[in-house]
């Protein structure tokens, strides 16, 4: 068995095909976790006095995320980290999801804040799909379930007086929401795709993401080196979701040709100066409906939510 490139003294365990290198766990291990703060620092995401609160779902991704961050704020005791988890209401998925969740906000000693969407809109995402089935015919439940979670995470973020909101947004998702603006003629749009979202306003909670230069299978081999506990089913909507298509199609690329998920993010990174110039400078407001931050009169949850007849 070859041995690590890096420490030279152990058996590799990953080959990390476009860098060439081969890494035992220990390496393995590190170099996420540097990773992390290499990007970190490379956008200014955090600062030592920040309050953080860490959007955890019970998967992976989320709670690698907390794991990191955790470990990271005990060399900053003047940075405080809370978790919060987002029940949308689909049964036999997130009632284990939630498990997870709160498992590991304990053993970790972090607050956890649960929010739901029957708290926030009245209503279920299952009782929601299935008015879409019968009234929608052009955005599946995730299109709905992606901007009701923005905005309870906003305000629940808000609640817990953080003033950043830290995502597990990997390489993958990153890359999926850019070919999803492109596809549906928003290219514009990617100029807001990036590792920290702009603020905009005093109700917006700046949004960071840690993991964006992550691939998405480095940070499920993490979790399982690390013996992280997640929920490993994916969600039952997942598959009526146009971004499931585009993943299947960048890892077919990326097992073709290697580096083609970073390369897609680089070039965005390089010509976003200029989307960000193309792009029309928006005014936020408060919605006239819910007083949240919206570009128009009405917010987007609210005209979804207004178009099903649910408010």
């Amino acid at each position: 068995m070859p041995t690590c490139t890096l420490c030279h003294k152990n058996d590799a365990i990953y080959m990390r095909l476009y860098s060439g290198e081969r890494l035992c766990k220990k390496c393995f291990k590190d170099s996420i976790e540097d990773k992390v703060c290499t990007t970190i620092s490379k956008y200014k995401m955090l600062e030592p006095d920040d309050r953080i609160a860490v959007a955890v779902s019970g998967g992976k991704d989320s709670l690698s995320l907390l794991h990191i961050l955790a470990d990271i704020e005990k060399d900053f005791p003047q940075t405080s980290i809370c978790a919060i988890t987002v029940d949308e209401g689909i049964k036999g998925y997130r009632d284990e999801a939630l498990k997870f969740a709160a498992k590991n906000c304990q053993e970790l000693g972090i607050k956890h804040k649960i929010v739901s969407f029957k708290e926030m809109y009245k209503i279920t995402l299952d009782e929601l799909a299935d008015i879409i089935r019968d009234k929608e015919k052009e955005l599946s439940p995730c299109s709905y379930c992606g901007v009701l979670r923005r905005r309870v995470l906003n305000t629940a973020a808000r609640q817990t007086k953080a003033n950043k909101l830290a995502t597990a947004h990997n390489l993958d998702d990153e890359n999926q929401t850019i070919l999803l603006n492109i596809i549906h003629g928003n290219a514009i749009r990617i100029a807001r795709v990036k590792p920290v979202l702009d603020k905009g306003h005093p109700k917006l909670i700046q949004r960071v993401k840690p993991f964006c230069e992550v691939p998405e299978k480095e940070i499920a081999l993490y979790a399982y080196l690390k013996k992280i506990k997640f929920q490993s089913i994916p969600c039952p909507y997942a598959q009526t979701a146009l971004r499931n298509d585009i993943r299947k199609m960048l890892n077919t690329l990326e097992e073709k040709h290697v580096g083609t998920k970073f390369a897609i993010f680089r070039s965005i990174e390089r010509i976003r100066p200029a989307l960000e110039t193309a792009a029309k400078k928006e005014e936020l407001q408060d919605c006239k409906l819910c007083g949240e931050p919206t570009v128009g009169e009405v917010c987007q949850p609210c005209q979804m939510l207004q178009k099903l007849h649910i408010t």
